[in-house]
């Protein structure tokens, strides 16, 4: 073989190992520091409540007048670890789970990382969906298969922590 050959393959090999090098180091990194989390849509967000600030009263009053006295305004932890805690709804989507980055995390054995949602339709109407979670989702002791309706006052049940939507 000859010198040349042999000196890059010898210098290909110190790439390889640079570079696992600088995999492992971000991998270590990122398992220490967390992984960064961007608001996606804010600038949308921002802009669609500045135009309703500018809407005349008359549009304000008619977009705002969706909600009915039956519709929960909170959701409230009645058992396991959290219970208590309580998160307002304000049509934004609440994530169900033990990751860092859910709306309500929880410290529980029975909950997966992504296990369930909680959302607003078109209606006013909120709904939970189970995000393909290992032990299942529970409203009223039926285990969820698609997106459902939440009545206010109907338990949702995830591993040993039970949720209701509140007025």
């Amino acid at each position: 073989m000859s010198e040349l050959t042999l000196t890059v393959m010898r210098l290909g090999f110190l790439a390889v190992l640079w570079l696992f090098v600088i995999v492992a180091v971000q991998v270590i990194r990122s398992d220490l520091f967390g992984t960064r989390v961007t608001q996606r849509g804010s600038r949308r967000e921002a802009g669609r409540q500045q135009a309703a600030r500018q809407a005349p009263p008359q549009q304000r009053q008619q977009s705002g007048g969706r909600r009915g006295r039956n519709t929960p305004t909170k959701l409230v932890v009645t058992e396991g670890t959290l219970t208590g805690t309580t998160v307002a709804l304000q049509g934004q989507t609440i994530t169900l789970g033990r990751a860092h980055d859910s709306t309500i995390v929880l410290d529980d054995d029975y909950a997966s990382s992504r296990h369930a949602r909680i959302y607003p339709d078109r209606d006013g109407q909120w709904i939970v969906e189970d995000l393909g979670s290992t032990n299942g989702t529970y409203l009223d002791r039926t285990r969820l298969t698609t997106p459902t309706p939440i009545s206010p006052g109907a338990p949702i049940r995830i591993g040993k922590t039970v949720i209701e939507l509140r007025k």
